[in-house]
C-alpha cells in the first residue's frame, strides 16, 4: 500500500495482514465506532484483513465534529480509502454503515476507481425506498432517549449514565440525521454483487425492504433474514458470524 494503514486517522486494522487475499472495510451503525469490529479477525477467515472505519466524533476522533450529510461523509471516506484499494476488497456495513457502503461505492464508480467485489449490507432498507417516518434526530432530549431505548442498541449502562449520555447524544443525533435525510441521486445499479442481511422483527426488513437491494446490483444478490430485531447481529452473534463467514468464503472463492 502507498501508506501504512496503522498511521491513518480513518482506518484501524485489529490484526494487520499484508498477505490477506481480501480486505474487508467495515462501517459502523449510528453512534458506534471502530471498536465494534475489534474481535472480527478471530471470527472470520485468516485470508481476510479487517479494516474498520474510524469516523469523526467518536473514539480517537471524539473531539472532531460528526458529519450530518451522507454524501459529504462518503466523499471524505472516499478520499481516505483510495490508497488502500490495491487488492480485492469488499464492504460491510450495518444500518448507517450499509448506507455509507452504498454511497461510497457509487463515489468510487464516479471517480473511475476500483470497485468492491461485494457489498454486505445489514439492517437497512434498500436506498430507493424513501424514509417516510417523522425524523427523530431533532427530537427533544427525553423523546430522543426514548427512541434510543426503542431501538434497543444503546447499552443500558450508557442510557442510565447522564454524563456519558451527554457525550454520545451529539454524535447519535448527527448519525441519525445522516440516515434520515439521505436521498440517493438517480444512478445505474452497481456492478458489485450484494448480500442483504437483517432481523425478522426489524422495521427495516418488513415489506420487502431488504429484498429490494437486488435492484441496486447488476450482479448476484443474496438475502438472509435471521431471528431478532435491528440488532440481531448482537443477540444472535453465532448465527450471524456463521452466515457472514459463508459469504466471505464465497467472495474468496471467486477471487482466488
Amino acid at each position: 500500500m502507498a501508506t501504512d494503514m496503522q498511521e491513518s486517522i480513518w482506518w484501524v486494522c485489529p490484526n494487520p495482514n499484508p498477505n490477506a487475499a481480501l480486505r474487508l472495510f467495515c462501517f459502523p451503525y449510528a453512534g458506534a465506532g471502530a471498536a465494534i469490529f475489534k474481535a472480527w479477525p478471530e471470527r472470520l477467515s485468516p485470508a481476510v484483513e479487517i479494516c474498520a472505519a474510524r469516523l469523526p466524533g467518536r473514539g480517537a476522533r471524539l473531539k472532531e465534529s460528526s458529519f450530518t450529510d451522507l454524501v459529504k461523509l462518503s466523499q471524505a471516506i472516499g478520499e481516505a480509502i483510495t490508497p488502500y484499494l490495491d487488492k480485492p476488497f469488499a464492504f460491510f456495513g450495518h444500518s448507517m454503515g450499509a448506507m455509507i457502503s452504498f454511497e461510497l461505492t457509487r463515489r468510487l464508480r464516479r471517480e473511475c476507481l476500483a470497485q468492491p467485489r461485494h457489498l454486505i449490507v445489514s439492517g437497512r432498507r434498500a436506498p430507493q425506498i424513501p424514509y417516510t417516518d417523522p425524523p427523530t434526530y431533532n427530537l427533544p432530549e427525553p423523546e430522543f432517549i426514548q427512541e434510543l431505548k426503542r431501538l434497543n442498541g444503546t447499552p443500558k449502562e450508557i442510557l442510565e449514565h447522564e454524563e456519558l449520555m451527554q457525550l454520545v447524544l451529539p454524535v447519535l443525533r448527527s448519525d441519525f440525521q445522516v440516515c434520515q435525510t439521505y436521498v440517493p441521486a438517480p444512478e445505474a445499479p452497481l456492478e458489485s454483487s450484494i448480500t442483504a442481511m437483517g432481523g425478522r422483527h426489524d422495521d427495516e426488513a418488513i415489506d420487502g425492504r431488504l429484498e429490494a437491494w437486488k435492484e441496486q446490483t447488476l450482479s448476484s444478490f443474496t438475502l438472509h433474514i435471521m431471528p431478532g430485531d435491528h440488532f440481531y447481529l448482537q443477540k444472535f452473534e453465532t448465527l450471524f458470524f456463521q452466515i457472514l463467514s459463508q459469504e466471505i468464503e464465497e467472495i474468496l472463492r471467486k477471487i482466488t
